[in-house]
């Protein structure tokens, strides 16, 4: 295998990126989103610019699921690329180091940046939240790393 250049690398990823726009931007599209009696059809929930994604030949994607009880919380920590969260039943609040909290509703979606220091709570005292996490990584690298 011949090593990539700087230039190839950028090349990939400005092709990712173009590729994810054209199957975000098909799916919005008005035709794209007609649909016949009986026929599911997808629904844009985010469309948002990322940089810091991997550019290695080969990637993994990873989707998990992760349910908190009322007052539950994520460790302090760092995800080294973008990482997507989607909100299925209740509030999720994301504390970013630096920044305003950010809080995501059931149906709503956040991309959570990458290199920031950061907790995630359910700060209902009663209502359970339920998240779907979507990444892409280098193969092997942690979810996230504990931040101090």
């Amino acid at each position: 295998m011949k090593p990539q250049t700087q230039a190839s690398r950028r090349s990939r990823k400005v092709y990712l990126a173009s590729l994810l726009a054209a199957v975000l931007s098909a799916v919005s599209s008005p035709a794209a989103l007609a649909q016949a009696p009986g026929q599911a059809a997808p629904k844009l929930v985010l469309k948002e610019s990322v940089q810091q994604m991997p550019t290695s030949d080969t990637q993994e994607v990873r989707v998990l699921t992760a349910s908190f009880k009322p007052g539950d919380k994520t460790v302090f920590h760092t995800h080294r690329s973008p990482v997507t969260v989607y909100v299925l039943e209740g509030q999720f609040t994301l504390d970013l180091e630096g920044r305003e909290p950010v809080v995501i509703s059931t149906g709503q979606a956040y991309v959570e940046p990458p290199g920031v220091k950061m907790t995630g709570y359910n700060r209902s005292a009663t209502e359970p939240l339920r998240v779907v996490i979507f990444y892409v990584s280098e193969p092997g690298t942690p979810f996230l790393d504990p931040a101090h």
